[in-house]
């Protein structure tokens, strides 16, 4: 691809300061008490977040200024903004809520430092698909759930309460610098048959979110934190199996079935399960005695053996029950 012109160079960075200015502002609406276009800000920041990056690299327009610029657009935008509005909102009459809020940005200028570090450490290949704890646009979001819900609700619940919100807000700081891998989506790959009905998903979603625009954002919050499970432990199985990273899905699955008949035919698990397996494993420990033939003739023929009385049932005896 031919080197783009200066003109094409500078419209990442045109996104890239916009997204800024839309987390700033959201500063602004908090300081007048416009809560709902404060989130909007910040939902917007993250969208052109997400476009910057990628139009930088479909137009050949990369560089280094703009990877610095978009490092710190994210740290103002997700990190301090953020952090902010929730003071502004809950924390303002106490001074123990701007060392909250101070825990928050500074972890996420931590995160950003750190994304910037592994950038130059070789890592697996499967390791593309996950960032190291949860990345900015997601953390500054989700610091903000708790003003989503006051907001969608219209009233306070516990969810507003001050310890509440400061215990949330350092669980987020947490997630930011914490070692969780969580999935990326710009290494998903779409398969042509699903493209159709993938857009039609698309354009429902959109209506969802122009219709009910906090409760759309609450529920990818939960979503998001709902998937972390799912990325550890996608992640732990692609490192213990890194040749299955670059083959399709359907490959992928195969090889976990294949290793799951594997472990089967190893007997890596419990052949027998319930009260099979415990009656089993009591056989093992109390072994039958051996059994002589001509004793077992005997009794056939109504005979028993010379030392041993025979039982109510064998003489045909009912047992008698008591009321």
């Amino acid at each position: 691809m031919a080197p783009s012109g200066p003109g094409v160079r500078l419209l990442p960075n045109a996104i890239t300061v916009l997204a800024m200015s839309a987390g700033l502002s959201s500063v602004y609406f908090a300081i007048n008490h416009y809560y709902g276009a404060a989130i909007a800000a910040i939902a917007m920041a993250a969208v052109l977040d997400g476009l910057d990056g990628r139009l930088a690299r479909l137009l050949d327009a990369t560089s280094k200024m703009g990877a610095e610029l978009d490092s710190l657009a994210d740290a103002v935008s997700f990190g301090v903004a953020p952090a902010l509005v929730i003071y502004v909102w809950k924390f303002g009459p106490y001074r123990e809520g701007w060392v909250v809020a101070l825990i928050f940005a500074i972890c996420m200028v931590l995160r950003l430092a750190r994304f910037n570090t592994l950038l130059e450490v070789e890592q697996p290949p499967f390791a593309k698909e996950f960032f190291v704890g949860v990345p900015a646009p997601a953390g500054g979001l989700l610091l903000l759930l708790p003003l989503i819900v006051d907001e969608q609700v219209g009233g306070p619940g516990w969810w507003s309460d001050p310890w509440v919100v400061a215990a949330w807000t350092v669980g987020t700081a947490f997630l930011l610098v914490s070692r969780i891998p969580t999935l990326s989506v710009k290494t998903i790959k779409v398969p042509p048959r699903a493209v159709a009905p993938l857009l039609v998903l698309v354009g429902l979603l959109a209506a969802v979110v122009f219709t009910f625009p906090l409760v759309a954002l609450i529920a990818a919050m939960l979503v998001y934190l709902g998937h972390l499970p799912y990325s550890v432990r996608r992640y732990r199985w692609l490192a213990k199996h890194p040749e299955a990273w670059s083959v399709p899905a359907a490959d992928r699955r195969a090889i976990r079935r294949a290793h799951g008949v594997a472990a089967r035919r190893l007997g890596l698990r419990q052949p027998l399960g319930g009260r099979v397996a415990g009656a089993a494993m009591r056989a093992v420990r109390r072994p039958r005695r051996a059994v002589d033939p001509a004793q077992v003739a005997a009794e056939a023929n109504g005979q028993g053996g010379p030392h041993k009385r025979r039982g109510w049932r064998q003489i045909g005896l009912r047992r008698h029950h008591r009321p």
